[in-house]
Order: C-alpha cells, then sequence, then structure tokens
C-alpha cells in the first residue's frame, strides 16, 4: 500500500501571497509601482482584509515591498544588500548562540577580504584611492569616540571591496562587518591601540595604490589576524 500523502489546504493568506508575488515576479508589477488597495485586492480575490494584509506582511518580509502607515505597499528594487538584510537577525541569533559559527564567519571574512584586496590593488582608480585616505583621516578624527570610529572602519572595508565594481561583493562585506561588529568593538577601541587599526589601514591603502596585490593581501592579513588574535584573547581574559 502506498505511503499516504495528504493534501493540504493552504490558508487564503498564503494564495494571495503566491498571486501577488507572482505579479511582482512576471513584471506586471515593477519596482516603484504601488501595490493595489487593500479594497481592491478583496473584490479581485474574493477574500477578506485578514488574508490581504497577511500577505502583504509576508511580503514585506521578504523585502518585496514597503508597508507605510496610511499609505499604499511599494513596490520594492530588490538589489544584494536589500537581500542579505533579510537574514540579518537570523544571522546574528546564529552568531550568538555557537562560538564555532563566529570563528567560521571570521575565517570566511579573511578569506574573503584578502581576494577583495588583491582585486581592489589591480582595479584602483586614483579616485579610489583618494576615496579610501578620505574614509582613514574620518577615522583618525574619531579617533577614541567608538561609534563613529567603527562606522569608518566598516566603511573602509566595504569600499575597498566595492572598488571590485560588483556590487554583491560591496554587499557581502557590509552584511559581514555588520554582523561582526557586536562581536569586534572592544578590539577597535581599545583606548591606546586605535594607531594599529589606523597605520595597518594606511599600509593597505600604500599597497593598493603601489598596485601590489601581493603586498596588499598580506598587509590585510597581518590587520585580520590581528584582530583576530586580540579577540581571543579578549574573551579569554573575561
Amino acid at each position: 500500500m502506498a505511503v499516504s500523502e495528504p493534501i493540504v489546504r493552504r490558508k487564503l493568506s498564503d494564495e494571495v501571497f503566491a498571486r501577488l508575488k507572482r505579479l511582482i515576479t512576471s513584471g506586471e508589477l515593477k519596482p516603484g509601482d504601488d501595490m493595489p488597495s487593500e479594497r481592491e485586492l478583496m473584490e479581485r480575490f474574493g477574500v477578506g482584509r485578514p488574508a490581504i494584509r497577511e500577505a502583504m506582511q509576508a511580503l514585506a518580509n521578504m523585502g518585496l515591498v514597503a508597508i507605510s502607515h496610511g499609505e499604499r505597499a511599494k513596490v520594492l528594487q530588490l538589489s544584494a544588500r536589500s537581500i542579505f538584510r533579510q537574514v540579518d537577525t537570523a544571522a546574528k541569533i546564529m552568531l550568538a548562540s555557537s562560538t564555532d559559527s563566529l570563528e567560521h564567519l571570521k575565517s570566511a571574512r579573511i578569506f574573503f577580504e584578502r581576494g577583495m584586496v588583491r582585486d581592489a590593488a589591480d582595479k584602483a582608480t586614483a579616485e579610489d584611492i583618494a576615496g579610501l585616505r578620505d574614509i582613514l583621516a574620518e577615522q583618525e578624527e574619531h579617533r577614541g569616540n567608538a561609534e563613529p570610529f567603527i562606522s569608518a572602519d566598516m566603511r573602509f572595508h566595504t569600499a575597498i571591496a566595492a572598488i571590485s565594481g560588483n556590487p554583491i561583493y560591496a554587499a557581502v562585506s557590509e552584511a559581514m562587518l555588520g554582523w561582526l561588529k557586536e562581536y569586534h568593538t572592544d578590539l577597535l577601541i581599545w583606548t591606546g591601540n586605535e594607531q594599529y587599526t589606523l597605520d595597518e589601514h594606511a599600509e593597505i591603502i600604500d599597497r593598493i595604490a603601489a598596485r601590489d596585490a601581493e603586498g596588499a593581501e598580506k598587509a590585510m592579513i597581518k590587520h585580520l589576524e590581528r584582530s583576530r588574535s586580540l579577540f581571543v584573547m579578549q574573551a579569554a581574559n573575561q
């Protein structure tokens, strides 16, 4: 006798969600377009307001639409950045609950950034180099002021990834740095030790400017491995 495979009836909101998603993925509704009103959708699909609202919230959770109070929902332009933002909360929970996951992410970041900095050494324009030096100067100004110093630090690394011209690389960099931020705050701002970060960033810029891919990679690895070892020491002393 065959194994039973019962047919499960879908919730109304699930069916509405599927139909609305099809309108977006088919191109009938494009980025920037307003979604139909709740009343229009209720009449079109023959369902009540709760099913429409549930479906719309599911679309919003996927990053497909933006919901604003008192206004029609709007179809969003999907990007690598918006897609990664959808997993922010889950990624942070995973890291908080697993030391192994945090170590794996740090290893992945080193692997990723050594490739990004080599690519930057091959492709960086004079404008790119000037932009990196501007970020470094801003970081210098914020020495001892944790939040803006860390923000500039993150933008420095994301700017290197962006030199590739590939928006997915820049989005991956931004996502990883965001997930690691709370675990690295004490590393970046140890009174009297910010200079290490500033000097290492300056060395990375110099190697990129010299189109020295191997030297840039070595400088980046030294920079990230120092942060990694300091993190271990900090955790061991708590």
